[in-house]
């Protein structure tokens, strides 16, 4: 059975990654037309995003990468930014 919710229910709610990480918590629902394009999740305290991210608020997550939506929201692993040491330099 498909259980609705409003986009207002959402704000602050708080999303984990598949694996079980925390993310963050959802700021806003971003809306095309008439349906979901993604969510603008804010990096909490000792959330992994604000590990991740460092000095960055936040992300935007694409809603094909939510994975459910409850209590709290699940996203993919795949929705984790990721980042890179800086390049080592060439002699």
């Amino acid at each position: 059975m498909l259980k609705m919710k409003m986009i207002s229910e959402t704000y602050d709610m708080r999303v984990f990654t598949d694996s079980g990480d925390y993310f963050g918590n959802i700021e806003e629902g971003i809306l095309t037309k008439n349906k979901v394009f993604g969510w603008r999740v804010k990096a909490a305290k000792n959330s992994f995003l604000a590990k991740v991210l460092g000095s960055a608020k936040g992300v935007i997550v694409p809603h094909q990468l939510v994975k459910s939506i409850g209590d709290i929201m699940i996203i993919s692993k795949a929705a984790v930014p990721s980042y890179q040491s800086e390049p080592e330099e060439e002699e």
